[in-house]
């Protein structure tokens, strides 16, 4: 694994970086057929689920905010796949693929959202404050990197426990212009902890371009200066995000330390919304858009599929009808579902009883 920029990996970043680049099929190469079938089934699930947040929030239903992700669902899937119930997953404000790529289903999703009852964290976080212990989600906050230290911390805990579980931070590559990324990846590093950082690098901090904000957009290079060992990956190829992402793993499980994981992506909404904010920061264009939309990850997953003879037209139609049902009765039965009483607003904020 690499600790430093060499100029070979910065010729590849550049590369996928650019809205054209890196348009090329995947290689599936000798990975089983039931994890590639899995994985696409498992990114179809969160695409679909976003897409009906982002109609309801259009349509009014939703009160609140969603930050989506569709587009980015390899990253989530890929390092998934590697993980067990009792690794430690932190994410941000973008997280329902962090979320549902670790199990959690589509209601429990939209229940949380609608504020009800039901939701993953009983209707008191919406979008953006997701949790499910059972899952090893063990949380999401919209404050902007937030949950990095609390990442460290937890595979600091899994690593004096001498239980060889891991701990993931997912954040984007807004959240490396917050001090305390940099002092959590100095942190993981002198201690060793094993802690994996995530950075779905898609370019955008809202509506600023990189760019604008960055001398360099390679994350990455903070990663060098911490000396810990990083891969750089198309985010939008589920099979390079899975190979480097399990390398990372295991070498975090084996008790070497933290690792790095820069996966290169694209939103296709905006910042938040179904709305694809191309009016609005310098380099959000029709034209960088229509260009990432090619680098599909999921349309390049079932081509890859295909060619091998694992997919079909036939399975792909079954499939869609079968996830559409889900995803129905799932937003069906979370808008039916209820609202939790008023005296519970205190009780399912706060732990243990508050002064009088």
């Amino acid at each position: 694994m690499q600790k430093m920029i060499d100029p070979e990996t910065n010729s590849i970043f550049e590369q996928l970086v650019e809205p054209n680049g890196f348009q090329r099929p995947l290689n599936v190469g000798d990975f089983s057929k039931n994890f590639l079938i899995n994985a696409y089934k498992k990114m179809n699930l969160i695409r679909l689920t976003e897409v009906r947040l982002a109609e309801a929030r259009r349509d009014g239903h939703i009160g609140g905010p969603v930050h989506l992700g569709v587009g980015q669902e390899a990253v989530a899937v890929g390092v998934s796949s590697h993980l067990r119930k009792t690794d430690r997953v932190f994410g941000a404000h973008r997280s329902h693929s962090h979320f549902m790529a670790l199990g959690a289903t589509p209601h429990s999703l939209f229940a949380e959202v609608l504020g009800k009852n039901t939701g993953a964290s009983r209707g008191m976080g919406g979008s953006m404050h997701l949790w499910d212990a059972s899952i090893g989600f063990h949380g999401s906050v919209p404050i902007v990197a937030g949950t990095v230290p609390l990442a460290v911390g937890a595979g600091l805990s899994a690593k004096m426990q001498k239980t060889k579980d891991v701990s993931v931070a997912y954040f984007g590559d807004g959240a490396l212009e917050e001090g305390v990324v940099h002092e959590s990846l100095n942190l993981a590093r002198v201690y060793n902890v094993p802690t994996l950082f995530v950075v779905e690098n898609n370019l955008f901090a809202s509506h600023m371009h990189i760019s604008l904000r960055q001398p360099r957009a390679v994350a990455a290079r903070f990663a060098a200066a911490n000396d810990i060992p990083f891969k750089i990956v198309d985010g939008n190829n589920l099979v390079e995000v899975s190979q480097a992402s399990q390398e990372l793993l295991d070498y975090s499980r084996s008790g070497k330390g933290p690792g790095f994981l820069e996966a290169v992506t694209y939103r296709w909404y905006g910042h938040v919304d179904w709305r694809e904010d191309i009016d609005v920061g310098v380099h959000r264009s029709e034209e960088d858009l229509r260009a990432w939309k090619v680098k599909d990850p999921i349309a390049r997953l079932r081509e890859a599929l295909c060619s091998q003879g694992l997919w079909s037209e036939n399975k792909e139609g079954k499939l869609l009808k079968t996830l559409s049902e889900q995803i129905n009765s799932a937003w069906t039965q979370a808008m039916a579902d209820p609202y939790p009483d008023d005296e519970e607003l205190l009780s399912r904020v706060y732990s243990g009883r508050l002064n009088e």
